[in-house]
C-alpha cells in the first residue's frame, strides 16, 4: 500500500489504446489499495470538471481513475448518441487497462453510463455510486425543462449557467457554487479540453433517448446485484430527485442519501460530507451492506 501527493490539480494526463480504436485519456493516481474507482462525468463535462475537494478526499483512501469517454476532451473518436454505446466504450477502457474489477461512480450522465456497465458486465462491476441521475424510463427526464436547457446547452457555457443548474436557487447554495468554481478552475497546467459541441448535442440526444417514459424499462434496475449508493440533492432540478427514491427502491438493497437545500451537484455543494459518504460506503465489505 503506498500514498502518492498527487492531486487532481497535479495529476498528469495519460493516454491507453482501446481495442475499439479509441485513445481514451485519463488520470490516475491516490492510495494503490484495494478496487479503483473510476469516475464517470455528466453532460459537457471533461476530467477538470470533477471538484478538487471530491476527487482528493476519495483518492486518500484509494486509487481514482477520471475519464474522458469516446469523444469527450483529450479522448479520440466521436461521443455516440445512445447511453449503451457508451457504456460499451467504458468497458472497452477497462479492458485496454486490464482492469477486471472497478468501484463506478457516475455522475448525471455518468450514472446512466454506470447503471449500462453493471448490467452488461456485472462482474466488472464491485460497487456502485450513482450521483444526481436516474434510471432508463424515469420520471419527467424526457429532455430538460427550457430553462435548464437553455443554459446547459449554452454554446458559451460558463460560471453563471453551471451556477444555474448545479446549484439551489438560494443564496447558501449559490455561495456554495461559487466555492466549487473556484476550487474546479484552479489548475493551471496540462487542463483537459473544453467538449466540442458536436459532443453536446450527442451526449444530449442520449440523455433524451435515455429518459423516453417506460415502465418497462424500470424492471432492468433489479437486475443491479452490486452494492449500491444513491446520492442526490433534494431539489434537483436537471433529474427530478424522485427518480432518486424511485432506484433506491428497485435496486435491491440500494442505500440512499439525500443532501438539503442541494440541486444537481449536490456532491459538488458537500465534498467533505459526500466524499466521507462514499468512501464508507466503499470500504465496507459485502457482508455489511
Amino acid at each position: 500500500m503506498s500514498v502518492t501527493s498527487v492531486t487532481q490539480h497535479t495529476a498528469k494526463n495519460q493516454f491507453v489504446d482501446a481495442p475499439n480504436g479509441v485513445r481514451f485519456a485519463y488520470r490516475r493516481f491516490g492510495r494503490e489499495s484495494g478496487t479503483p474507482v473510476l469516475f464517470l462525468q455528466h453532460f459537457r463535462g471533461d476530467i477538470d470538471n470533477w471538484d478538487p475537494a471530491v476527487v482528493d478526499a476519495i483518492a486518500a483512501e484509494r486509487e481514482v481513475i477520471l475519464l474522458d469517454n469516446r469523444g469527450v476532451g483529450l479522448s479520440s473518436g466521436t461521443v455516440p448518441a445512445t447511453v449503451t454505446e457508451m457504456a460499451r466504450d467504458v468497458i472497452a477502457f477497462t479492458d485496454a487497462l486490464g482492469l477486471e474489477t472497478v468501484d463506478l461512480l457516475g455522475f448525471s450522465l455518468g450514472g446512466f453510463v454506470a447503471q449500462e456497465v453493471a448490467l452488461i458486465r456485472p462482474p466488472l462491476v464491485r460497487r456502485l455510486v450513482l450521483t444526481g441521475t436516474g434510471p432508463r424510463g424515469g420520471v419527467d427526464m424526457h429532455g430538460w425543462r427550457k430553462d435548464i436547457a437553455d443554459h446547459a446547452r449554452n454554446p458559451d457555457l460558463g460560471g453563471e449557467d453551471l451556477l444555474y443548474i448545479f446549484f439551489a436557487h438560494t443564496d447558501s447554495s449559490q455561495a456554495k457554487g461559487m466555492e466549487y468554481l473556484g476550487r474546479f478552475l484552479a489548475r493551471t497546467e496540462e487542463r483537459d479540453i473544453f467538449t466540442t459541441l458536436a459532443a453536446r448535442d450527442a451526449q444530449y440526444d442520449a440523455i433524451v433517448e435515455w429518459g423516453v417514459p417506460d415502465h418497462a424499462a424500470l424492471s432492468r434496475l433489479r437486475a443491479i446485484t452490486q452494492p449500491t449508493l444513491i446520492t442526490q440533492g433534494d431539489n434537483d432540478l436537471m433529474i427530478p430527485t424522485p427518480n432518486s427514491h424511485l432506484m433506491a427502491g428497485l435496486i435491491p438493497g440500494a442505500e440512499l442519501h439525500i443532501y438539503e437545500d442541494a440541486s444537481h451537484a449536490s456532491l459538488f455543494q458537500y465534498p467533505e460530507r459526500y466524499a466521507t459518504d462514499v468512501n464508507t460506503f466503499l470500504g465496507r465489505s459485502r457482508s455489511e451492506s
